[in-house]
């Protein structure tokens, strides 16, 4: 998907080296954007291949989101991408589901303030409030409104949580009779995490779309800090002092749609870091995603698959069975491990 690949380059060519939470350094940048056609084919990224235990652990993902658990419980019979961040007894701090289905309302109120005050479709018996059927109820009875924002973004959980929402917000538009996406982020992985929410949040646009009669539109997505892991201790300080060598490479070429020529200088820069940078320990390999994301800017995109969802889930009934992709024709894979 070349929208991908331009948010790879732009992060390569204009980011600065920048430590961080984590014991893995980045190349970061700000502001990064992109919209992709969802009308065009599902955007799963066919420069590396995300098929088997991948695809299978996005999708119970997003199963999991709309599930409203606050706990990883069920989710680690299919995937393991949540343990870092859970304790002994599965329990997160924070949770994306538990805000989407049921975001905590104040017991105390400020005076003028407007809370509802008596049972409707949209509070639980607990007391809090279900956003996802909150805009699913909209889109049905006043789909023009500009106000179906769904937010996992808690200031006083966040100030606390061991991992507070990277996506953290998304609002839904109707333009014409087509349901449109914009996803914003505060923090984004490109190597590991990026491809996993442009799926997930296109699965999601798709689901309740069918579920509210529109056709799928856009899928827009905007992060605030776009970096990519550059390693840990001697590997990553390298590119500190190699960031801007490779950066004047790069700026050379010509900011347009990636071409042939664009794709030797990448393979060719790819190389000199696999020759000069300091070798990963054993326990910190994978955790420089240069090498890989390079790789993937080498590759021209190929055709994006087809997803295929039950056309009588919802956001109440989806499972993983429900979702499928057919014409997914990708690279091989590329490592990359995650920074906890």
């Amino acid at each position: 998907m070349k929208q991908y690949l331009n948010l790879v380059e732009k992060a390569l060519r204009t980011g600065n080296y920048k430590q961080n939470r984590t014991a893995v350094d980045t190349i970061s940048t700000f502001s990064a954007n992109y919209t992709v056609d969802l009308s065009e084919g599902f955007p799963l990224l066919t420069t590396k291949d995300l098929s088997g235990y991948r695809w299978e652990s996005l999708k119970h993902e997003m199963v999991w989101y709309l599930s409203g658990e606050e706990h990883i419980r069920n989710l680690q019979e299919n995937t393991k991408i949540w343990n870092a961040w859970a304790n002994d007894k599965g329990q997160l701090d924070t949770a994306y589901g538990r805000f989407w289905r049921k975001f905590p309302m104040p017991e105390s109120k400020l005076e003028g303030e407007a809370w509802p005050n008596e049972p409707h479709d949209w509070l639980n018996d607990d007391g809090t409030f279900d956003q996802i059927q909150y805009v699913v109820d909209q889109l049905n009875e006043n789909p023009q409104t500009r106000r179906l924002v769904v937010s996992a973004w808690h200031p006083a959980n966040a100030a606390v949580s061991k991992l507070p929402p990277c996506h953290y917000t998304f609002v839904m538009n109707v333009q014409g009779n087509k349901l449109n996406c914009h996803l914003t982020q505060r923090s984004g992985d490109i190597g590991l995490g990026i491809p996993f929410n442009i799926a997930a949040y296109s699965i999601l646009t798709h689901l309740i779309a069918n579920q509210t009669g529109f056709s799928v539109g856009e899928f827009s997505h905007t992060i605030v800090d776009a970096h990519a892991y550059c390693g840990v201790g001697e590997r990553g300080e390298w590119y500190r002092n190699n960031i801007d060598k490779l950066q004047e490479e790069m700026e050379s070429l010509p900011q347009e749609d990636i071409t042939d020529k664009h794709r030797s200088v990448y393979k060719r820069l790819r190389k000199y870091i696999l020759e000069n940078a300091p070798q990963e320990n054993e326990q910190d390999e994978n955790k420089d995603h240069i090498p890989g994301l390079l790789k993937q800017l080498s590759r021209e995109p190929r055709d994006r698959p087809q997803l295929d969802i039950n056309t009588k889930a919802t956001v109440d009934t989806l499972t993983a069975d429900d979702i499928h992709i057919n014409d997914y024709t990708p690279y091989s894979g590329i490592e990359f491990d995650v920074a906890e």
